[in-house]
């Protein structure tokens, strides 16, 4: 071990090769309309360097720089606004192919400056908007290049402190977001995913595709609808057009291969497959639990000409669950066997997007197919050799079809968007479920429908004002039920507005309705006499209101402070246990089988400060602080809190890049606690309900009436960068929780049991058992050395 970390310090300290020349090329281009940009200047700033070029009249570039490092790329030109690429890394083992898209700029020629907004906005959504670029990705501390993660770190974004994924925005629930990839419409981003939710313990997006990622929590577009906390835009990366070139990583958990080239002289093909080995590290250190995932991606793009393109994208995942009954010594051990289900699962995302581009506009038709196959299985005892114990037997699939085709024009200061969106859901569920307090649920259940919509959204610039607006509009309907046929039902307008006060002060605020489609878990639910038990759920309703004011530095820095209300209607209540399905917490929709209807009512509000610095003389920075107040109706119609109510939350990511391709960053986060429901320990002591669930049953009359202690963490990360003539390597050291915290949860109840490990009876009652308290902690430290080869 001593010989292995001494060889360790020496490759870290060791210097590279020194690298020849570094390339960077690519094209400027019109957003709007495609064509080429001629005479832009191209500015490259990095690495203590300051090096331009000039567009030819095909609106290509190349600059070439005396050393490797992160470079910002900046294009300029009077009559379009300048668009700054931040963080492009630039290499000698091939040349770095980076495509710049600006935009016309509105002003009159007097009043334009060749200075760049670091922080693009867009007219429908001046707030409540923030882009990450594929750097900033990459290098996040604790992040391990999972993008979920990376996303927990933005403004109005709660970190659970756990091994789950679940992304809480502005006290919504994780099945609240919605996910695009090159405008397709993906159902999750995670493996072993919460069926109708978006968490999971690890992401599925490899990084090496995407270019950069626009995440919105509020002030939703038309043209993205069945949100209601947020939507997230991963724009992929082209594939290289020169030559073929490839990346293996090796992580903590998985290996990774990467393909990124041309097929043809119009076509290129980014591919990848991913492996995990988390289950053998899982067997090694004794866990409950035995995960293995594995994953593909690809994205293939044809261009024939300037003024057509088409691309296909394809997101895949296999995932399986195991028990480690080997792992039976201690109180936890048991207490994760004897509750805990073996889950297999599936998923797949298929799409095309067709985008045809004309002088002042383009249209896009989507054509898309995604579908999950979820089963969970469970056994008494873990004892599947006899058939009258088993206690859960879960099969079901959700199958979506999907069409959408829209136009977007732009005329001197106007943008207009407008399209119609087609969709058939198919969902099948087969379910056997012994419940405490229940009974038996079985059932099999089979539906199918359409849903449909309609969006439009038209945006003005005044120039002179320094004012923009923006109305859209939206109507969603579908066949399933009466109460959601009629697409005036759900009219969902939104009015967006920015104002310049100077040129550094704006002031940006947003207002909506917004509707979302209850989980397919609950539309599918059967009574056991076969008949469909929640036909009249309705469709879930926010209203939202935004308004914040943003201050930009010149030193490509941004302050931001955003209020925010959320008013929830139609929100679906579980008339089983009396509680809105917003008290469940995120293992809702793992079966998702209940009597629902629509009563519940909720509301969440608070405000954000958030601080972000852009690359500047090779210093980054993102502090965010959110306060955050989560409630819904319950049974009697009073406001409790939601479990989504985490009230203070904050996070702060740092860096800087040292001499000789060093870079070190750190993140801290901190949140004050979410709540949690006692349990009802008589009810959880009887024999009858414990010898199924082997865990407590809540007491809901105190629902999340205690909380959870706070929860801090501080993750560290360091990368070296080896640049060679013909391959990169990149050496990072990513230490998560490095203060080794721990995150007091809710205890557990367990049995007491005797010498032969039986559960004792209560010798007060007869149908009990004894039970205790079960210390219920997360958080350790977990140190990742990873390696990653392009060559």
């Amino acid at each position: 071990m001593k010989q292995f970390l001494a060889l360790l310090v020496l490759f870290f300290l060791s210097t590279q090769i020194q690298a020849q020349t570094c390339i960077v090329k690519g094209r400027v281009y019109n957003s709007t309309n495609n064509e080429p940009i001629p005479f832009a200047v191209v500015v490259a700033k990095g690495a203590g360097l300051v090096v331009n070029a000039t567009t030819d009249l095909d609106g290509k570039y190349e600059i070439s720089v005396e050393k490797p490092g992160i470079f910002n790329l900046e294009a300029i030109l009077v009559g379009f606004k300048t668009n700054t690429i931040y963080e492009v890394l630039l290499k000698p083992d091939r040349p770095t192919l980076q495509d710049i898209p600006l935009i016309a700029s509105t002003k009159d020629l007097g009043e334009v400056t060749i200075s760049a907004d670091p922080f693009f906005k867009r007219e429908e959504s001046p707030i409540s908007l923030n882009t990450i670029g594929v750097s900033e990705i990459k290098r996040n501390p604790g992040g391990n290049r999972d993008i979920s993660k990376v996303i927990q770190s933005l403004p109005g974004v709660t970190s659970l402190g756990s091994f789950r994924n679940d992304l809480i925005v502005r006290g919504g629930s994780p099945n609240e977001n919605r996910f695009y990839l090159d405008g397709i419409e993906v159902p999750n981003i995670n493996h072993f995913a919460t069926q109708g939710a978006s968490g999971g313990p690890v992401g599925m997006l490899n990084v090496d595709f995407i270019n950069s990622v626009d995440f919105y929590s509020g002030a939703f577009p038309a043209n993205r609808g069945n949100t209601l906390s947020s939507v997230m835009d991963f724009k992929y990366k082209d594939g290289r057009t020169d030559k073929p070139a490839y990346t293996v990583t090796l992580g903590a958990t998985d290996l990774a291969a990467t393909f990124d080239g041309p097929i043809t002289d119009k076509s290129t093909l980014i591919a990848s497959y991913r492996r995990s080995y988390l289950q053998f590290l899982a067997a090694a250190l004794q866990f409950s639990f035995l995960p293995t995932y594995n994953d593909f991606q690809f994205k293939y793009k044809f261009k024939p000409n300037t003024k057509n393109e088409f691309t296909f994208i394809g997101l895949g995942a296999y995932d399986v669950f195991k028990l480690n009954k080997d792992a039976n010594e201690t109180e936890q051990q048991l207490y994760d066997l004897g509750n805990l289900p073996e889950n297999n699962q599936w998923n797949y995302a298929i799409g095309g997007n067709y985008r045809n581009y004309r002088k002042n506009g383009y249209l896009t038709v989507v054509l898309s197919r995604n579908k999950l196959n979820n089963q969970s299985t469970k056994y008494q005892d873990n004892d599947e050799n006899d058939p009258s114990k088993k206690v859960l037997d879960y099969v079901s699939e959700e199958t979506e079809n999907k069409f959408r085709i829209e136009n977007t024009s732009r005329l001197e200061s106007w943008k207009v968007n407008y399209g119609i969106a087609l969709e058939k859901a198919e969902y099948t569920n087969t379910t056997f479920n012994r419940l405490p307090n229940v009974g038996t649920v079985n059932f099999n259940s089979e539906i199918d429908f359409y849903k449909y919509a309609g969006f439009g959204q038209v945006s003005k610039t005044f120039a002179k004002q320094g004012l923009v607006l923006s109305f859209g509009a939206r109507i969603d309907a579908n066949t399933f039920g009466n109460n959601m046929k009629n697409p005036l039902e759900q009219f969902s307008p939104r009015f967006s507005a920015s104002y310049s006060i100077t040129d550094k002060l704006t002031f940006n605020a947003n207002t909506g309705i917004y509707y979302q489609l209850p989980a397919y878990t609950i539309l599918g639910f059967r009574n056991n006499a076969g008949e469909l038990a929640n036909k009249d759920v309705k469709y879930i309703r926010s209203s939202h209101l935004v308004a914040g004011f943003e201050y930009l530095t010149r030193s490509n820095s941004r302050f931001t402070v955003e209020g925010f209300y959320k008013k929830y209607e139609n929100y679906p209540f579980s008339i089983t246990d009396s509680i809105s399905i917003a008290n469940l917490g995120s293992d809702f929709g793992v079966v998702g089988n209940t009597f629902i209807d629509s009563r519940s009512k909720g509301r969440s509000y608070g405000v954000e400060f958030s601080f972000q610095q852009k690359l500047f003389k090779n210093y980054f920075a993102l502090l965010n602080y959110t306060l955050v107040k989560s409630e819904f109706t319950n049974l009697t119609d009073k406001y409790t809190p939601s479990s989504w109510d985490f009230r203070h939350n904050v996070s702060l990511t740092a860096g800087r890049i040292f001499k000789k391709n060093w870079e070190l960053g750190a993140k801290l986060r901190f949140n004050s606690g979410g709540p949690y429901t006692p349990y009802d320990k008589e009810k959880s002591a009887l024999k009858v309900n414990w010898d199924i669930t082997k865990q407590g049953i809540n007491d809901n009359t105190q629902i999340n009436s205690l909380r959870n202690d706070y929860f801090s963490q501080l993750d560290i990360r360091i990368d070296k960068k080896y640049f060679y003539k013909k391959w990169t390597l990149n050496v990072f050291l990513d230490i998560q929780n490095i203060f080794n915290n721990i995150l007091v949860l809710r205890p557990n109840l367990t049995t007491v049991n005797d010498a032969n490990g039986n559960p004792i009876t209560d010798p007060n009652k007869s149908d009990s058992y004894l039970l205790k308290e079960l210390e219920n902690t997360s958080g350790t430290i977990l140190p990742t050395i990873g390696v990653i080869v392009e060559f």
